[in-house]
């Protein structure tokens, strides 16, 4: 949990953008430090300082610092996309995970195809490729292993 500014002589980031005393008891100045002045001023603008303070004091003290971190999150990244915030960037994250998940499930096809025409080849081919990948080739299959031992199905494809 960040310091109090009670203690100090600079006032905690809240009151001084709010132009007024910070009093021992205040209950911003653990969460916006003086250090940290566009913290406050960006959960200001899109919250409301009384909105805010209505918020804390209605949180468990233990809960108060993950509150104001969400809501400084949340209030950056409406400010950044005022009609998505958080969701938006959950979106781009999520579209990304998808594509790489299609990129995995297709190296893994390769890796697969790959395999199979290893083991397709004529016997002395097969056993002298076997024999170069003993030392350490990616499409090894003289451990036991089957194609299917490589594949593994992603749950975010099925849609």
């Amino acid at each position: 949990m960040a310091s109090s500014s009670s203690y100090s002589n600079s006032p905690c980031a809240a009151c001084k953008f709010l132009r007024r005393k910070c009093m021992p008891d205040c209950i911003f100045a653990p969460y916006f430090p003086p250090e940290e002045p566009q913290k406050f001023a960006n959960v200001h603008k899109i919250f409301g300082a009384s909105n805010v303070s209505k918020l804390l004091n209605e949180v468990q003290p233990h809960q108060r610092e993950d509150a104001v971190n969400s809501l400084a999150y949340e209030a950056e990244a409406r400010i950044k996309d005022p009609v998505y915030g958080c969701v938006g960037a959950i979106s781009v994250l999520q579209r990304q995970v998808i594509r790489l998940q299609k990129e995995l499930d297709a190296t893994n096809a390769d890796l697969i195809r790959y395999t199979c025409n290893n083991n397709e080849m004529p016997s002395g081919q097969a056993s002298a490729r076997r024999m170069g990948d003993d030392q350490g080739g990616a499409g090894s299959t003289s451990l036991g292993q089957s194609p299917s031992d490589f594949y593994y199905p992603s749950p975010w494809n099925h849609y």
